[in-house]
């Protein structure tokens, strides 16, 4: 995917352009406005699923009958939502995290613009919302800093005050496709990467892939494309960009949809990240385009660096690899997200870095002057898809309202193959290097004072010990029910 910033030239076709440009307000967006309730409970419409992400990325929903749903939002003396006790952001299986229990409960209310209709359950519409507290808070009144969306609002809504800039995000999602978890996960194929082999007409998988590509775009979400990925039964859905909010709330739907059409075809969908130790793992790239701030002057003391980049996404790309091992506690949620973040398996490597298309970078640089966005590799599908963006464009908006100067040169190698002497020409005498596990990406978060003051002290505590207990729950007695645990849960 190709997303150009506001700076970039005019309109017309230029030699080093490629394919579809994005801006701002080219972006392909079908989130329904706020509409009359009315007007989006269509006669097809028999239910709708108040939905959520949690802090350890589980989806979770109500199922309210449409007339009930209108009467919810029709009562124009009351605030329209549903009661969900505050143990919901501290729920890990049937384990409860430390700093929760069973007193309080949270007003969840339906945002209608994300309403969405459910293509991969006849009959039924999703609508995302906003965690609330029932009574105005004496300092925080009616906002619940725990509730995923709302972070990531507040960091958007930020990003425009404080900096004038915007954002597009897109995602590609891969997943394996199996047959049988237990005693050991069956992959439906063991065909390569691209090969018309893993997508043979008639094949269980090939029906499966087809009816969740109809799936989406006739839920508006845009899909670029789809195809084989290189591990068994491995596949790649990717989606276009949307501004942050959108893109979380699209990208659950997506995974939504891949989960249950799967499930519909005697198949079951996994985005777990690693299932095979000698072949590829499952990451979710996320790319981020940055937009706005089209008259910033010259930046001549870090130019030479990314001489490419605009002063604006050169400051953006310093604060994501400043604050990246804290990021990673975010995107690289579980334990088992460390065995895909390795060096020499194109997964990003292990030291903080970008690169121009250089996959062993965590940041990679797509795209030509003029029409550039950032491929974060660092990314997997156990991370709540608000929280891992929250935390990403939080740091690098951090980076661009301090015109943080950028101090690492593209990287047009692996890291981990360069000489000293290679690492000191580009910046990296002292690299940063990523956590090599869970634990100490949750070590580096609580010693970040900056990711401190982005998503907030009090999410960062709570977030840590939810984290832990999730640490905790995943692990099975041996490898083998870890896995089918990890296969089963993601």
């Amino acid at each position: 995917m190709i997303m150009t910033s506001e700076s970039s030239p005019g309109s017309s076709a230029t030699p080093q352009a490629y394919g579809v440009l994005y801006t701002s307000q080219t972006a392909v967006s079908h989130v329904a406005p706020a509409q009359a309730i009315s007007e989006l409970l269509t006669p097809d419409i028999e239910f709708v699923r108040m939905q959520w992400v949690d802090l350890i990325n589980t989806i979770r929903f109500r199922v309210l009958p449409a007339s009930y749903f209108h009467r919810l939002l029709s009562d124009s003396n009351s605030r329209p939502g549903i009661c969900i006790g505050k143990i919901v952001m501290g729920l890990v299986g049937l384990q409860v995290a430390p700093g929760f229990g069973a007193v309080g409960e949270y007003l969840y209310v339906p945002d209608l613009s994300s309403w969405r209709v459910c293509t991969y359950a006849p009959g039924h519409a999703s609508v995302m919302g906003w965690f609330q507290e029932k009574a105005p808070h004496p300092q925080r009144g009616l906002t619940v800093d725990l509730c995923p969306r709302t972070l990531l609002q507040r960091i958007v809504r930020e990003a425009q005050e404080k900096a004038g800039v915007s954002f597009l995000v897109g995602v590609e999602s891969e997943f394996i496709l199996v047959s049988a978890t237990s005693p050991y996960p069956v992959s439906v194929n063991k065909a390569d990467w691209s090969c018309s082999a893993k997508t043979r007409t008639g094949s269980v998988e090939t029906i499966a892939l087809e009816e969740i590509a109809r799936c989406l775009i006739h839920a508006g979400i845009e899909l670029q494309m789809y195809h084989a990925e290189a591990a068994p039964g491995q596949y790649e859905v990717i989606t276009g960009p949307l501004p942050p909010l959108e893109a979380a709330d699209a990208l659950v739907f997506t995974r939504e949809t891949i989960y249950n059409i799967a499930n519909k075809h005697g198949l079951r969908a996994t985005f777990a990240p690693r299932l095979h130790s000698d072949s590829c793992g499952s990451g979710a790239h996320t790319h981020i385009s940055v937009h706005g701030r089209s008259n910033s002057p010259p930046r001549a003391a870090d130019e030479h660096r990314a001489p490419t980049l605009t002063p604006t996404e050169r400051s953006f790309v310093q604060g994501i690899l400043a604050h990246l091992p804290a990021i990673c506690a975010l995107t690289l949620p579980t334990a088992a997200s460390y065995a895909r973040m390795l060096d020499g398996i194109w997964s990003g490597g292990t030291y903080a870095s970008w690169g121009a298309d250089n996959r062993e970078a965590p940041v990679r640089l797509c795209g030509p002057r003029g029409h550039h966005h950032f491929e974060i590799k660092c990314v997997d599908a156990t991370a709540t898809p608000h929280l891992a963006l929250a935390a990403l464009v939080g740091a690098g908006l951090r980076g661009i309202v301090d015109g943080a100067l950028l101090t690492v040169n593209d990287c047009t190698k692996p890291v981990a193959e360069m000489s000293v002497h290679e690492r000191e020409a580009v910046g990296l005498a002292n690299p940063t290097r990523l956590p090599t596990d869970i634990a100490k990406a949750r070590d580096a978060l609580r010693a970040d004072a900056v990711m401190k003051e982005v998503l907030g002290a009090h999410f960062v505590e709570t977030y840590i010990a939810v984290n832990h207990t999730l640490e905790t729950w995943m692990q099975g007695p041996d490898e083998e029910s870890t896995v089918r645990k990890l296969i089963e849960y993601y």
